[in-house]
């Protein structure tokens, strides 16, 4: 099978010697082989691991992504981030390192919007302490 990994800067992976290939989606993980029907889900943040014809295992750490199969012999993966590696470990720190930027971001996200909605609360007290009849 053919196999391509790719984000919105560049081509990672591009293979044509897959012989099997795994991946995790919302339902669980799953397994692709040659003749595999078309397909199209949205992976998680996760590991996706290949073999190729050799035998040789590959791996890749994506942020989510979206998978195609098509004809049973392309296998597609369009990700935000991803990062390839021969070792395992490796990649699963890659994808913990992801994992944890991808939680600071939401708790600054998060923190920020608290701080917005108390701004305009406040902006919203003082405008309606000017109407005329409003009691403070």
């Amino acid at each position: 099978m053919k196999l391509v990994i790719a984000t919105p800067t560049r081509i990672l992976v591009e293979r044509d010697d897959v012989a099997a290939l795994r991946a995790e989606d919302a339902t669980g993980w799953f397994g692709l082989r040659p003749g595999h029907a078309d397909f199209l889900t949205v992976l998680e943040p996760s590991v996706v691991s290949w073999s190729d014809q050799g035998g040789a295992e590959h791996y890749a750490a994506v942020r989510g992504g979206v998978l195609t199969v098509r004809g049973g012999a392309e296998i597609e993966i369009a990700s935000r981030e991803a990062f390839v590696g021969a070792d395992l470990d490796q990649v699963e720190e890659s994808l913990a390192a992801l994992a944890a930027r991808d939680r600071d971001a939401r708790a600054e996200a998060r923190a920020g919007a608290a701080h917005l909605e108390a701004a305009a609360l406040r902006h919203l007290r003082d405008y309606l302490a000017t109407l005329p009849g409003e009691r403070r």
